[in-house]
């Protein structure tokens, strides 16, 4: 029911806030101070948000209807309207600013509006932290190259060799933007390419002998800890999706029927959504956790919270517990052994097990190519070829 004019002139404190609802979503929040504010509630992304449409008597009932379909005009176009108020700030100069940490703040909004993965985003944040106290209050078009270098020797000196590699790519990400933007001629980083030590390359410990694969499974199959754990890395192994991915899986994505777990493009490191045929096998782990877990939004919830997923770190503790030292197993290493095999296998296309994989060709028309080619049925015999496979490892003394 809608409100009236004078409903919203006598809204009157309470002891608590309380709303009165105007339909579509908006409602006018009146606090136990006499304040009246509104606001109109929408779900983007499978969240529920909160749009703040300015405050009474500032803005009248009719107004405040005009904002809520102005809008929901933009929900409707695809776009989040929180997160396009914020750019239209940002273009009209209401968040001016040519320091370091500004051009920083418009990077992060930059990606957040390109649809990236909110831990690339914190990891981003968490990167420009060790630049913020030395170049944050800076003027982009002041600051040198010696100045960079001297933070990413900082944190060059902490062991932490990768991360300042990273930390000059994204440092140079925000000096790009305010070259575009006008806000500075050129980019300082551009002369520190060289200047810092090369992190060493440590590639992820896999088992990929077939008769240690067996005594994996095995393993694994005796494992005396949490159940879900144990399922988390047999569907590691049956699956070969990152680890993330079996941590964040939610009940929704599955379609047991149509034996298809379908990955949304936020939740992977390509940001393309991706499908994974299910194998017999693996559909009965999954009756088998349902009982467990089916109540909860995740697949694999924290031990003590069922609106987390499970810690990063379980599955390679998982491991660690079995036995396998992190030189020689890790929860990431189930993809490198799958990999492995199939390709050794020879009875699947090698683009096939690249798609099944989620990994971004290089070049850009294969990258095209191969994205549109899917190889459907040939993934879905192969992934019911390599359940069977380990199937018969296991039991492969």
């Amino acid at each position: 029911m809608s409100l009236s004019q004078m409903a919203v002139h006598n809204a009157k404190p309470r002891e608590k806030d309380y709303k009165l609802s105007d339909g579509q979503g908006m409602f006018l929040l009146v606090t136990k101070k006499g304040g009246r504010y509104w606001r109109w509630s929408y779900r983007f992304g499978g969240k529920q948000k909160t749009l703040s449409l300015g405050v009474y008597p500032e803005v009248s009932l009719a107004e405040a209807r005009e904002k809520r379909a102005a809008a929901r005009a933009i929900l409707a176009e695809g776009h989040d309207p929180a997160l396009d108020r914020k750019i239209k700030k940002l273009t009209a100069g209401e968040v001016p600013g040519n320091t370091f940490t500004a051009l920083a703040k418009e990077l992060l909004l930059k990606m957040e509006r390109e649809g990236r993965a909110q831990v690339t985003i914190d990891k981003t944040r968490w990167m420009l932290d060790f630049a913020f106290p030395y170049l944050g209050e800076r003027p982009v078009n002041e600051i040198t190259p010696q100045e960079v270098l001297t933070v990413l020797r900082l944190v060059e000196s902490r062991g932490r060799y990768e991360t300042a590699r990273r930390l000059r790519s994204k440092c140079s990400q925000i000096f790009r933007l305010a070259i575009a933007t006008g806000r500075a001629e050129r980019d300082p980083t551009a002369d520190l390419r060289g200047a810092i030590a090369a992190p060493k390359v440590t590639h992820r410990a896999a088992i990929t002998d077939p008769k240690e694969v067996g005594g994996l499974l095995r393993s694994i199959d005796g494992f005396t800890g949490h159940k879900t754990t144990r399922v988390a890395l047999n569907l590691s192994a049956l699956t070969f999706v990152r680890p993330g991915e079996i941590r964040h899986a939610e009940w929704t994505e599955f379609d047991l029927d149509a034996a298809v777990w379908t990955i949304p493009a936020e939740k992977m490191k390509m940001r393309r959504p991706h499908r994974v045929p299910l194998a017999r096998q693996t559909l009965a782990l999954l009756g088998d956790l349902q009982p467990l877990t089916g109540k909860s939004r995740y697949l694999f919830p924290a031990v003590h919270s069922w609106v987390r997923p499970m810690s990063e770190n379980t599955l390679n503790s998982a491991l660690r517990r079995l036995g396998y030292s992190k030189e020689e197993m890790t929860a990431h290493g189930f993809r490198a052994m799958a990999a492995t095999l199939l390709n050794e296998m020879g009875k699947w296309p090698g683009d096939a097990i690249e798609r099944q994989l989620a990994h971004q060709e290089a070049n850009a028309v294969r990258r095209a190519y191969t994205h549109a080619a899917e190889y459907w049925n040939d993934r879905v015999d192969m992934m019911q070829a390599w359940a069977d496979y380990l199937d018969q490892l296991r039991e492969t003394v």
